[in-house]
């Protein structure tokens, strides 16, 4: 009982807002979303996020559970393995930044909380350019350090994704808390079915096509707006 309840502090921790990986500075194509007029109020918010929720199920939830299993059986190469084959499926340089630049800050955050040789190895590899140092394997990896299950895995990167949007809507949608609140209640249901599915699959059944989303990203990264950063 201790231990689960110092595992579920951890769980929360880690999912925080304000757990300092930077989430605040993307919208995950939100921006634009709302700019093209995609976006405009409390339903389409929710669409869209369980559209973005569904297309990191099955990418960014299948390489942090693989990396989540790496780390278990202590295999760096499939680590590795699990972070080059999740940039094969980022086609925006924003979202490549995005990953990259948040998964480092919690591999730096991770080697002060759960010192690891493996984590050492990794940071190394990332400095020296070896490694992409995606955010999903990096979880993967700090997760199984801090003795979190791949199910308190999955459900706090979908939950990252979901409210990361979320929060950035407050600042370019116009819905208050209360409809985003509520949005991050009903999304939750969906994480089990997402789960049950991600969890059976190998780096072959990696999918992310949500083509509207990718054209989106690629707008901001030619647009005006800058709020945020992807």
């Amino acid at each position: 009982m201790d231990s689960r309840m110092i595992a579920l502090s951890h769980l929360l921790q880690f999912s925080d807002a304000t757990f300092p990986v930077g989430t605040f500075s993307f919208s995950n194509g939100l921006e634009t979303a709302c700019y093209e007029k995609i976006v405009t109020d409390a339903p389409s918010l929710e669409a869209y996020c369980r559209s973005a929720a569904r297309q990191a199920a099955f990418s960014d939830g299948v390489a942090a559970l693989m990396a989540w299993r790496a780390t278990d059986a202590d295999d760096y190469g499939a680590i590795v393995k699990a972070d080059n084959d999740l940039m094969l499926f980022k086609m925006n340089d924003e979202a490549r930044m995005m990953l990259q630049r948040m998964g480092k800050k919690l591999a730096e955050l991770g080697k002060r909380m759960v010192p690891s040789p493996l984590l050492d190895r990794w940071l190394a590899d990332i400095d020296r350019g070896l490694a992409p140092g995606t955010y999903p394997v990096a979880q993967g990896i700090v997760f199984r350090l801090a003795g979190l299950t791949e199910e308190d895995l999955f459900t706090s990167s979908q939950y990252g994704v979901i409210n990361m949007i979320l929060g950035a809507a407050l600042r370019c949608v116009r819905v208050s808390h209360y409809d985003t609140q509520e949005s991050l209640y009903r999304l939750a249901a969906d994480i089990p079915a997402l789960y049950q599915e991600a969890r059976t699959m190998t780096f072959d059944d990696m999918n992310c096509f949500v083509p509207e989303m990718d054209i989106l990203a690629s707008l901001h990264e030619k647009g005006n707006m800058r709020m945020f950063m992807s």
